[in-house]
Formats: structure tokens, C-alpha cells, sequence
């Protein structure tokens, strides 16, 4: 007989995303989730678990499993045990009509709980995993929920509206009569798409977390995207609640999203939490990557002197080193993106070639001419040496990400496509700072903040500033902080060389 007839592969783990914000949840991760929970939980017959977004069902599933066999002394009969473990143990709130019959069919065998398929009879279709269409609540032409936009998904009944009945309330412990949960784990959609094809996308699964902490469950797990580490759009104040918060006990940590859901990219990757709501102390940060666990270390989420969250264990002795000295920081020489003014698609100049008294241009892929007057802002920086790099570089993979800086002579500018830093005295200070930006060290440095393409002022703030009298190369640098030769290795192992 061939093999490939024996094959029977889990269905939850062949399935395809629908869509951005549906990343379904493989099997074998959720059970390495679960795994982070004490598994005394999974002995005792009154413990409750929520899945406040549930797609696939996975999570309930796997549960249901584990409570199966923990529960067998206590409940001996196969079926009364069934029977109470899903009626009484686990819930569920489904994000669309959709995923809530295919939640339905992972754990009761049936999207209807009340025929004669299910494994535990319920006196209606639902069961313990609801689904209820809502509507937006409008105001100002955003939802005063979830921050969606009017424009884009107030639209007809036969289009999804993405209006979470979780996240859409004041008061979330009335969607299941106040009871109280021991366990809440999932793994939320992670944003809305407001029609800029992925451009203008809201991050939304802040809302999903936070709302689950009000519910004060002695336990939340949940996967989502690492973004949230360096904070930007939409994710600035969960980024410090969640760094301020010393009930985070556990993060698991990939950089590369793919190792936990095959097919799929997430700039900056992902990572999955265990909040304790009794603990209070350290994290334990655990790095994958490849396929192994690369690193394990108890440490603080904030560091001194940081805003963000420091997401490789092996910098965190290093960048002791570095803020030790108290330097002041490359960012203060970093400008934003529209320090002239002038817009990346930016379609016609003054001039398409030099001419006397005209300023040149550094715009995507092009160089243009424009009389001095016609440029809105940055005047005292139009004759000044300067350096610029591209705002938008790579994936925020650390180490895969080199910089590429260009010098931005007097009488030049930019648009917005770059990030200008300086202004510099002269042509030999201003290639001293290239020597320097062109170091392992500083994009290293660089690497602990930029965890997505964009290569804003804020990611540069790790970085010292140095005496740019004279040029600078690494050798010179591990000397001056007194980098180890552990330390030097890890660096020189993770930053490519130049081109």
C-alpha cells in the first residue's frame, strides 16, 4: 500500500488565511501556548477558558483534548465528562458568522450544538461559541471602539464589517453573565484595512488584549504581532502599557513570522505572552529562530533609559555598555521625513537638469532641480553638508537591514523618500559620519529599534554620537566600550558585511 493513503493530516493545520486579519493558528502552536500555562488547570473541573476570537477553534479544541484526559479520574465516565467540559469549561466568541461554524465543527464535531452529530447535546445551534452581528458605533467618522473608519466600513449587510462583539462593548463581562475566567488565550486579527491597500491599516489587536485584562482572567495568552515592541502607528500607548506592566511573565519571541505560521509575512515578526495576573517581576524572553530556541533570559521588559522593549537577549549587556556613558544620541541629528517639504511622488521639478541659482533635489530614484523659493521649509539646512538614507529600507530583519547613506552637498535637499541627519561643517566631517554609520556597531544598535522597513528619527536613539573629527571602524569602537569577545562575536554573527 503507498504511503501517501495512510496520510491524515489535521485539517487546522492545512488551513489557508482568509485574509490579513484572519491569521489562523496551526495546531502545533497553539499547543505550544498552552504549554506555558500550569497544567494543573487542565486537572481541575472548574477552570474556564475563553477564546475571544476564535477562527478555527484550534485553541478550544486542543483544550478540550487536554481537559479529556485530565480529568479522567475525576469524571470517569467518557461522556459525562465530555458533557461537562463543554458545557461548563470552555466558551468562545467567534469574529465572524464563518469562523463561529467552523469553531463549532473543530469542537463539538458540528457547526449545530443542538443536533444530533455534536459530542455534547446543547439546547441550541451556538453552544457554548457565540457569534453576533454589530454595527460600528459611529462618531466623528471613526468607531469610538476600534477606531475603523466610516468611509470605508459603513457599507452594506452583504459585506463583513469586521465589528468585534468583543471589543465593541463597555462592559465585556456581560456577553457571558459576568462569569469569571481563569484562562483567556488566542490570537486576535491583527489589524483593519482602510482601503490604502494595506498602507493605512490599523493595527487592532491592542484592543483584544486590553479588553481581555479588564475581564481580570488569573491567566492571558495570546500571538501577536512583535511591532508593538518600538511602538508607532496605533500601538504607541499599548507598547507602554504592556512595557510597564510586570505581570508579563513569559514572551516567546520569533523574528521571523513564518516559523509560526508557514506561508505568512509579518514585518517584525510575532511573538506569543503569558500575563499572570497574580506574578509580578521579570520576564523570561525566549528567541527563536530556525526552528530552535536560541536564546533563554530573565530580564526586565524596560530597560533604563529605554522606551522600547529590547528584543535580543544577547544585546542587553552591550547596550549597558553603551548607555553607561551617557552620550547624547544620533537621533538628536536626525531630521523627519518632510524636512523640506517636499513629497515622495513628487512628479515634476522646476528643472530636470542643473541650472544657476536652482537647488538640487534628491527624490525616489531621480534627481531633480527647484528655484530656491519654491521650497516650503528647511531653508537653513539647504546649504549645509547633510546625509541622507532612504526612509524605507529592507524588512527590519536585524542584520539583513545595511544602510546605504548618501551625502547631500550644500545647495541640496531631499523629499521625503529619505531621512536627512546633520548638517555637517564640512565634506570631512560629513564622510567621518558615514564611517561610522557604515560600522557593524551602529547598525547593531540601529537593529535593537528597527524591527520594520522604516528607518525613522526614533530608531537611531540607542545610538551614540561620536567625534567626528576623525573616521571610525569597528576595532576602535568594541575598544572604546570594552565590548567582550563573546559580545564582539554575536555582533560580527548577526550584521552583514557591506556590499
Amino acid at each position: 500500500m503507498n504511503n501517501h493513503l495512510n496520510y491524515n493530516p489535521d485539517v487546522l493545520s492545512c488551513l489557508a488565511n482568509l485574509s490579513n486579519d484572519e491569521v489562523f493558528t496551526p495546531p502545533q502552536l497553539a499547543n505550544q501556548m498552552l504549554d506555558m500555562l500550569p497544567q494543573e488547570l487542565f486537572r481541575s473541573p472548574e477552570t474556564k477558558f475563553l477564546d475571544p476570537c476564535t477562527k478555527s477553534g484550534v485553541f478550544l479544541r486542543e483544550i478540550a483534548k487536554r481537559l479529556i484526559d485530565g480529568l479522567a479520574e475525576q469524571i470517569p465516565d467518557l461522556q459525562e465528562r465530555i458533557d461537562h467540559i463543554m458545557h461548563h469549561q470552555l466558551y468562545g466568541i467567534a469574529i465572524t458568522q464563518l469562523t463561529s461554524m467552523m469553531s463549532r465543527r473543530s469542537l463539538y464535531c458540528t457547526k449545530d450544538a443542538s443536533g444530533k452529530y455534536s459530542l455534547s447535546h446543547f439546547d441550541d445551534d451556538a453552544g457554548n461559541i457565540r457569534f453576533v452581528e454589530i454595527k460600528h458605533s459611529w462618531q466623528n467618522g471613526r468607531c469610538r471602539y476600534c477606531g475603523a473608519s466610516q468611509e470605508v466600513y459603513d457599507r452594506g449587510e452583504e459585506l463583513e464589517s469586521h465589528a468585534y462583539e468583543f471589543i465593541h462593548t463597555d462592559n465585556p463581562n456581560t456577553l457571558y453573565n459576568n462569569m469569571t475566567f481563569d484562562v483567556i488565550i488566542g490570537n486576535p486579527p491583527y489589524q483593519l484595512d482602510d482601503g490604502g491597500f494595506g498602507a493605512s491599516s490599523k493595527a487592532i489587536y491592542p484592543e483584544f488584549v486590553l479588553q481581555a485584562k479588564t475581564l481580570k482572567p488569573r491567566y492571558l495568552c495570546m500571538i501577536i504581532p512583535a511591532r508593538w515592541y518600538a511602538g508607532g502607528k496605533d500601538v504607541n500607548s499599548f507598547r507602554d502599557i504592556m512595557l510597564n506592566d510586570d505581570r508579563i511573565k513569559c514572551i516567546h519571541d520569533y523574528p521571523d513570522a513564518s516559523e509560526c505560521f508557514p506561508g505568512v509575512e509579518i514585518k517584525g515578526g510575532v511573538c506569543y505572552f503569558l500575563w499572570n495576573r497574580d506574578y509580578k517581576g521579570d520576564v523570561t524572553v525566549h528567541t527563536h529562530k530556525n526552528g530552535e530556541e536560541t536564546s533563554i533570559m530573565k530580564r526586565a521588559l524596560l530597560e533604563p533609559g529605554c522606551e522600547t522593549f529590547i528584543r535580543q537577549n544577547e544585546a542587553i549587556s552591550i547596550l549597558h555598555k553603551v548607555i553607561v556613558k551617557k552620550e547624547l544620541c544620533f537621533d538628536t541629528k536626525v531630521h523627519p521625513a518632510m524636512t523640506f517639504g517636499i513629497r515622495t511622488f513628487v512628479k515634476d521639478f522646476d528643472s530636470p537638469t542643473p541650472k544657476p541659482e536652482f537647488i538640487k533635489v534628491y527624490a525616489q530614484k531621480k534627481i531633480g532641480y527647484i528655484r530656491r523659493g519654491n521650497i516650503p521649509s528647511g531653508e537653513q539646512y539647504i546649504d549645509k553638508w547633510k546625509i541622507i538614507i532612504p526612509e524605507a529600507i529592507g524588512t527590519g530583519e536585524m542584520g539583513k537591514d545595511r544602510l546605504k547613506p548618501i551625502i547631500s552637498e550644500p545647495q541640496s535637499i531631499n523629499t521625503e523618500t529619505y531621512i536627512m541627519n546633520g548638517p555637517y561643517s564640512s565634506k570631512d566631517e560629513t564622510e567621518n559620519v558615514i564611517s561610522y554609520i557604515n560600522t557593524k556597531f551602529f547598525h547593531f544598535l540601529l537593529g535593537l529599534k528597527k524591527i520594520t522597513q522604516h528607518t525613522t528619527q526614533k530608531v537611531y536613539s540607542l545610538i551614540p554620537l561620536q567625534d567626528f573629527s576623525k573616521p571610525w571602524t569597528d576595532e576602535e569602537l568594541y575598544k572604546k566600550y570594552n565590548l567582550t569577545d563573546e559580545e564582539i562575536a554575536f555582533i560580527e554573527s548577526i550584521i552583514r558585511p557591506m556590499d
